[in-house]
């Protein structure tokens, strides 16, 4: 009889079909998006904010770490010593801990990611409605306008002047017009246009999740602190199997050797003494306060709306040497406001200047026609002249950017005549544009918003005086305005070939924006200056910077001079009057050298700003990027630490590991405190933790390798380490710390750990060393060994907390108090097993801790001497 073989069917074919034509018009029915959303073909993407709950019980439970201390408490049990498992115990409440304080954690940071993301216009029943990004399914019709970041892959329906720009995925800065029948891929952003696209795959099969699944597995976020605890776990990793071996082999042997150790119960002791010595070795809540640390700091930050969309990214900022930002949205709070106009006579030179914020803006203004036309009536608004209807059209597209969406205040006559012809603005082009064709009347003709420099281009007619004109636009720029030119070209020039009339494809469209070019004769018709508001904080917050011994640089798509105006009004200092970038060489070096000695850059295409941020990079700077446009998007996503802000673009939230929810500059001090407070305190930590590890490797190996029996029992090493590491740990990882960053983190963990280490082992060597020569009994040297430990350990606790302040002052006598409950307190004698040592014992301790404690002393000044030294040199 045959074997019925099943199938496993993609959920994509049980889905019912869709007809294409009704489909484009009134998009995905109710019926069809729940089928979609039941068969699981919603696009549903993982989530970066926060470790997924698989990667948090990983972290915490998966280490070699955690097995080491598994195996020493079986062994434990199966001696039936549980009064000496406080080790396993302190284990397993540190991952509880741990696992309570990042799962905490990541609920509320998903929470705040999922209330701020951008949602997605979708057709559906015919109607355009907004939708979170994850209730896109399959087939739906997804809606584009300029800044958005396609949410899934896709092929377009219908597209209006829609130019994508794909660099986040192939690293070319190029825009690429979309048509129908193309497709886009998530991932990407639109430069400019609108249209729609019919969703082909969604969630894990969308062509920028394959690609970041990718990218993960090889690349991880540039955080010191976590490669130095890699590199501390892979060698302790290392070090310990074979050292576990070398302890248990000498402990038995201080027993009587393997076969006397079995023959009595002396095997039961030397595996309890064994266990202590190993166990101590084990530095297992050094990582797991760094997470906490860093968990407990995304939380607080976020609450103060900041959101970090990767938690070491918090570390970051606090490692920054530069920052870079754009003006808008940074320096200025990101809102234009129109200023004034002027009409131009032939040459291109102003005739009249004329200001207001409402109403016509320039009533009154010289009655000029546009120049080189013959004026014809009939189609002019009355009381308007053309030029006015046309920035009137330009105001009022609801795809206009910030700027031209000013004009909507002052401009209100709109045109009569619908255009044949429009270009999308496009931080590449630096200009947009409309033409109306021969039966407009007055406004017949190519009109052309943009950057006075287009007026540079060949396009320009020959007569016009480019210098003179570009010349009083510097001048406006120095105030700190931003200057836009109005220009008009005939449709038909004798002889020019880039006619946009040629690229018209149906009523308003034009056929291929990204190829775009200026139409022939171009002659400027009015000068338009706009204004942005400064934030009030933003010279508060980099005078903080400098103070910091931050660098600041301003890279801005805007005039250079106007952007070194607004730079000066916030308190910056520098020599020049900002840097045209359009101006720079294309070498990698000179760009090296540009941004090396220069402060303020005007003029920067996106892929400039990219390419800025990879030059200080390679000038071995740590770089910051805060951007709110599409324009930024790649630089923001290049940058070591790229921060959007919060009313941003979507594309570059999406790229970002940072974004300002309220969009306000000076949260970015209270982040660098944060960052400086983590480092600063896991380095702390480190250092306690290291010493611990190396101290306890040290006593481990000599008592082996000398066949001594190990001086402690676990439950006393357990309650030295929860007073000397354990509890001031819960407390240092989120103490207040305003210790500036230093680099070299695991080298000044290592140096600062040696001293004490060293110190530690010759006091508790010497010990050992008396108790054995005056025939002490075990339990007494133990008594005398964990006296020793504890007074020289507390005082590493105290050189480690420097310089003290009074929190740090009242943990550390805390500690003191707690260590003399735990040597008087009945109960804790009888748990720990204490023996009274012998009076010259007890003087032996004392003595010897009072070196150690002395020894520790000279060591730290010693190493704080050194460090100081490397970082004035370093300096």
């Amino acid at each position: 009889m045959p074997t019925e073989m099943t199938e496993t069917r993609d959920p994509a074919d049980l889905r019912s079909a869709v007809d294409p034509e009704v489909l484009e018009v009134r998009g995905l029915t109710s019926v069809q998006v729940a089928e979609r959303q039941r068969l699981a073909l919603a696009n549903v993407q993982p989530h970066s904010t926060s470790r997924s709950i698989a990667e948090i019980l990983h972290t915490h439970l998966m280490t070699l770490f955690n097995l080491i201390i598994g195996v020493c408490a079986v062994v434990i049990i199966l001696l039936g010593r549980w009064l000496d498992l406080l080790f396993a115990v302190a284990a397993v409440g540190n991952v509880i801990i741990g696992l309570i304080q990042e799962y905490s954690a990541k609920r509320k940071l998903d929470a705040i990611a999922l209330l701020h993301q951008d949602n997605i216009r979708v057709l559906r029943d015919g109607m355009v409605l907004l939708v979170h990004r994850e209730q896109v399914v399959l087939d739906d019709v997804v809606e584009l306008r300029r800044g958005d970041q396609v949410p899934a892959d896709g092929v377009v329906l219908s597209s209006d002047a829609l130019d994508i720009d794909e660099s986040m995925l192939t690293g070319e800065a190029v825009p690429v017009s979309k048509h129908r029948g193309d497709q886009v891929l998530s991932g990407t952003a639109v430069l400019s246009g609108t249209g729609r696209f019919q969703v082909t795959a969604v969630g894990e099969k969308a062509h920028a999740v394959k690609l970041a699944a990718e990218a993960k597995k090889y690349l991880k976020i540039n955080s010191e602190i976590r490669r130095a605890l890699e590199k501390i776990a892979f060698w302790l990793s290392l070090a310990l199997l074979p050292i576990t071996a070398v302890v248990f082999n000498g402990q038995m042997q201080a027993h009587g050797g393997w076969a006397a150790a079995w023959e009595s119960t002396a095997w039961r002791e030397a595996m309890v003494t064994a266990v202590s010595s190993v166990t101590a070795m084990v530095p297992a809540g050094l990582a797991l306060m760094t997470t906490i640390a860093f968990a407990v700091a995304a939380v607080k930050l976020a609450q103060n709306q900041v959101l970090i969309q990767e938690q070491p990214a918090v570390e970051i900022l606090a490692r920054v040497d530069v920052v870079c930002f754009d003006k808008t949205g940074t320096l200025t709070d990101g809102t234009i406001a129109f200023h004034g106009a002027s009409l131009l006579d032939e040459d291109g030179i102003p005739l009249r200047w004329e200001r207001g914020t409402a109403g016509t803006a320039v009533e009154g203004a010289a009655e000029t026609a546009a120049p080189g036309r013959a004026m014809q009536g009939g189609t002019a608004l009355e009381g308007t002249r053309p030029w006015q209807q046309v920035l009137a059209h330009f105001g009022a597209d609801e795809l206009a950017n910030p700027t031209a969406a000013a004009l909507n205040v002052p401009f209100t006559a709109l045109p009569r005549h619908r255009p044949v012809a429009h270009v999308q603005f496009s931080s590449m082009r630096r200009w947009s544009s409309v033409s109306f064709a021969d039966d407009a009347g007055e406004l017949a003709g190519h009109w052309v918003l943009g950057a006075p420099e287009i007026l540079r281009s060949p396009a320009a007619a020959p007569d016009v005086n480019v210098a003179r004109l570009l010349s009083h636009t510097d001048a406006i720029a120095a105030q700190g305005l931003r200057a836009l030119v109005l220009c008009w070209a005939p449709l038909r020039p004798a002889g020019d070939p880039g006619d946009l009339k040629a690229t018209v494809s149906g009523s308003g469209k034009s056929a291929d924006q990204a190829a775009a070019r200026l139409p022939a004769q171009i002659r400027p018709v009015t000068l338009l200056t706009f204004k942005e508001n400064v934030r009030r904080d933003a010279a508060e917050t980099l005078e903080f910077f400098r103070e910091q011994n931050v660098a600041l640089k301003v890279i801005s798509g805007d005039n250079p001079h106007t952007v070194a105006a607004v730079a000066r009004d916030v308190g910056m200092v520098f020599d020049d009057d900002g840097i045209d970038a359009s101006q720079l060489p294309d070498s990698e070096q000179a760009l090296r050298s540009a941004v090396s000695t220069h402060t303020v850059f005007g003029r920067v295409t996106p892929e400039q700003k990219s390419a800025m941020v990879k030059a200080l990079q390679a000038n071995g700077h740590v770089v910051a990027m805060t951007g709110d446009g599409i324009n930024d998007a790649l630089a923001v996503k290049n940058a070591d630490l790229g921060i959007a802000m919060g009313n941003g673009a979507p594309a570059t939230k999406a790229v970002s590991r940072m974004v300002l929810l309220d969009g306000k500059f000076s949260r970015l001090p209270g982040v660098l405190a944060e960052g400086r407070k983590v480092i600063a305190n896991t380095e702390r930590l480190a250092h306690l933790f290291l010493t611990k590890t190396t101290y306890a490797i040290i006593l481990g190996m000599f008592f082996a390798l000398a066949f001594w029996q190990f001086p402690f029992l676990p439950r006393q090493f357990s309650t030295v380490d929860f007073l000397m590491i354990g509890c001031p740990a819960f407390f240092l990882a989120i103490m207040p710390n305003t210790q500036r960053y230093r680099g070299g983190f695991l080298k000044r963990s290592a140096l600062f750990s040696l001293p004490p280490s060293l110190a530690i082992c010759a006091a508790l060597i010497a010990v050992s060393a008396f108790g054995r020569h005056f025939q002490e009994e075990a339990s007494e040297i133990q008594t005398a060994s964990f006296i020793c430990l504890a007074l020289v350990g507390l005082w590493v606790l105290n050189t480690a907390l420097r310089p003290l302040t009074g929190v740090r002052i009242v943990l550390i006598a805390g500690m003191y108090l707690l260590l003399t409950a735990v040597l008087l307190v009945p109960i804790s004698q009888q748990y720990h097993l204490f023996t009274l040592p012998s009076a010259e014992l007890l003087a032996a301790a004392f003595v010897a801790s009072l070196l150690g404690c002395g020894l520790v002393e000279v060591g730290h000044r010693g190493y704080v001497a050194l460090v100081e030294k490397r970082y004035d040199d370093a300096r």
